[in-house]
């Protein structure tokens, strides 16, 4: 038994370290990336605490901490509860195997590293949770649910499949409310509509600053970095809400500054990309990272960790409990263009006003290798643009960096192209 744990102890040893190694490079990276804004180092700290210093910001003592497992659950309710969500549907690693035993080789790879964060017990975002909250948009989110289940309380909270199905969203208020009661059992704090109101507000003035901030990245002259621009939302996956409000509201003040002093990163036109698809998330940072090394600007992130889930306002017309659970549910069911719903025309309608309104060249699918749900997506939305003639390409990858050099040759291909186009259609319009 002491071999064992002898054994299990230098596994936590070296995936620790494979973490911050990790993590630590593409910080490297991010430094050498030119034209970080002014106040971004606050964000890129609160990423450097969780991944390199393996602690959590800490705001007020004996906090409590859910685990989220997607954007679909009301972060207000959690707020509300006294408790402070932490989206873990980010990750950083595959662990080894002995770690993660229990998942089949070909799974989701996200999965795959949540479930080896877990099992390892050396992270401290999730030693920290009390409680896990997995909604089941996939059979994978199922299967971690259980996984999960067996080392804290885990909530798996049902999605309906039609989003405007009624029954459904019925059901979804029947489990966010036994969600509640699980929650409210750990934080010792009743669920009161004052406090839910207040939280509600607050999302609201939180998502306005995003939407200047949103507007700002993708301004006509640029004004900030794509790659930046995800560490800034990925660093409110682990934050205090407020104190992450308050720092986005300065560095948007900061960039208002630049563009009003015709500040910019450069003079250039470069390929305006859209991303979407897969979530990314430190430390897989590499594909924003690598096509803005190969001279692109990533104006838009419309996977689900980008600006996409801070869209939608709740729209309250019951000023009761009973109302903000509906008010709530339809905004976080209804307006989400996740590819687990069956009918998920609004997507493409959403891409296009997107292509439109920020000026875009080219459209970069980013799909993790075992995602069949994003794959059936990314076929019909490849084909949709393809017949609109707008430049799309998909990139498959993993969460090491094995493929960089495939990846930096077909994105550097893939801006060449759209380069190209550019001087093409200026040629013909002379």
């Amino acid at each position: 038994m002491n071999k064992e744990n002898e054994r299990f102890k230098r596994y936590q040893e070296r995936y620790l370290n494979k973490i911050i190694n990790n993590a630590s490079k593409y910080l490297q990276r991010l430094d050498a990336l030119p034209g970080a804004p002014e106040g971004f180092d606050y964000f890129k700290n609160v990423i450097k605490k969780i991944f390199i210093d393996n602690e959590i910001p800490i705001y007020k003592k004996d906090e409590k901490f859910i685990g989220l497992y997607c954007v679909m659950v009301p972060f207000e309710i959690i707020r509300a509860l006294g408790a402070r969500p932490l989206l873990l549907c980010s990750n950083n690693v595959i662990g080894f195997n002995v770690l993660d035993a229990n998942t089949p080789k070909d799974s989701c790879p996200l999965v795959k590293s949540i479930l080896a964060s877990v099992n390892s017990q050396t992270s401290q975002i999730y030693n920290a949770c009390d409680m896990y909250v997995v909604p089941l948009t996939c059979d994978c989110k199922k299967n971690l649910a259980k996984s999960l289940s067996l080392y804290k309380p885990t909530i798996p909270l049902y999605i309906p499949y039609n989003r405007y199905d009624d029954e459904g969203i019925c059901l979804y208020i029947k489990e966010i409310k036994n969600m509640i009661k699980q929650i409210s059992s750990i934080t010792g704090i009743p669920l009161k509509r004052a406090a839910l109101k207040e939280q509600i507000e607050l999302q609201q003035k939180v998502q306005e600053e995003i939407q200047l901030f949103t507007k700002l990245c993708a301004n006509k002259n640029l004004l900030i970095r794509g790659t930046h621009a995800t560490i800034i939302m990925n660093a409110l996956l682990y934050d205090d809400i407020n104190s992450w409000y308050i720092h986005l509201k300065k560095l948007n003040a900061a960039l208002l500054k630049k563009k009003e002093e015709n500040n910019y990163l450069t003079k250039k036109r470069l390929p305006r990309i859209l991303l979407m698809g897969s979530a990314i998330s430190f430390p897989n940072i590499k594909l924003p990272l690598i096509i803005e090394e190969q001279g692109g600007i990533v104006v838009s992130d419309k996977s689900c960790l980008g600006d996409r889930y801070m869209n939608d306002f709740v729209s309250i017309s019951n000023d009761s409990l009973s109302g903000y659970y509906r008010a709530l549910a339809n905004r976080y069911i209804k307006p989400c263009v996740c590819p687990c719903f069956i009918d998920n025309d609004v997507q493409i309608k959403k891409i296009m006003e997107t292509i439109k309104d920020k000026n875009i060249d080219g459209v970069i699918y980013h799909n993790l290798k075992g995602c069949i749900t994003n794959e059936y997506e990314c076929e019909r939305i490849e084909k949709y643009l393809t017949d609109k003639g707008i430049s799309v390409i998909k990139i498959e990858t993993d969460m090491n960096d094995e493929d960089l050099e495939l990846i930096r040759t077909r994105v550097g291909a893939f801006i060449e192209m759209i380069n190209y186009k550019k001087i093409k259609e200026m040629r013909e319009n002379e």
